[in-house]
């Protein structure tokens, strides 16, 4: 069985070496639509695959994380990244462009990590991430599996490699949410929410 549970935010990015001229050459934003997917052949219980109210903590954070924020590739030019981060308090630095693909990949990453080093204490069994569909417009959107999210030939994503601003990581419910991520610390679901 597969869940899905939507999340929303406003990002601004640049899109370099893009077909579109708009996209590459000037900075811009979405209202992105953001699906989690997950799936079982269990149910927990009270005979759900994962309650949604158990995704609006650690999980919600790192969603959120890119809200209100520019996103930014590390292979920017260095005048225009330091600017970026110069002029706005809440950014976020990937190794890859901020494509809606690449957005995908991403996320699926962030969430994946966390899920593997979540411990349930409801039931839950062989909870897996399906997939992320990253809606970046009314009529666009890119999803992406966990092929797609460890693929090497879309550019390789390592999470050690993906920063966020300061105040960003000062609004997470767990102020150190992506350190204990990288760090590959346990994570505890509660038992009520």
């Amino acid at each position: 069985m597969i869940i899905r549970k939507q999340f929303k935010f406003e990002n601004a990015h640049i899109v370099r070496g893009c077909s579109t001229e708009r996209c590459r050459s000037s900075l811009h934003g979405h209202s992105y639509i953001i699906e989690v997917l997950f799936e079982s052949n269990f149910l927990d219980n009270g005979q759900m695959v994962y309650d949604f109210g158990l995704m609006k903590q650690n999980l919600k954070d790192l969603i959120d994380s890119f809200d209100h924020a520019i996103t930014l590739w590390n292979q920017d030019e260095k005048t225009y990244l330091e600017d970026m981060k110069k002029h706005s308090a809440r950014w976020v630095l990937l190794p890859v462009s901020p494509s809606c693909e690449q957005f995908s990949r991403v996320i699926f990453l962030m969430i994946d990590a966390l899920l593997k080093l979540t411990s349930t204490q409801n039931g839950e069994k062989e909870v897996k991430l399906n997939s992320i569909i990253v809606h970046e417009t009314a009529t666009g959107y890119a999803q992406g599996f966990s092929d797609d999210a460890y693929s090497k030939n879309m550019g390789e994503i390592k999470l050690e490699d993906i920063h966020f601003s300061d105040q960003v990581k000062d609004e997470w419910n767990e102020p150190k949410l992506w350190e204990m991520i990288l760090n590959q610390e346990e994570f505890v679901n509660p038992l009520s929410v």
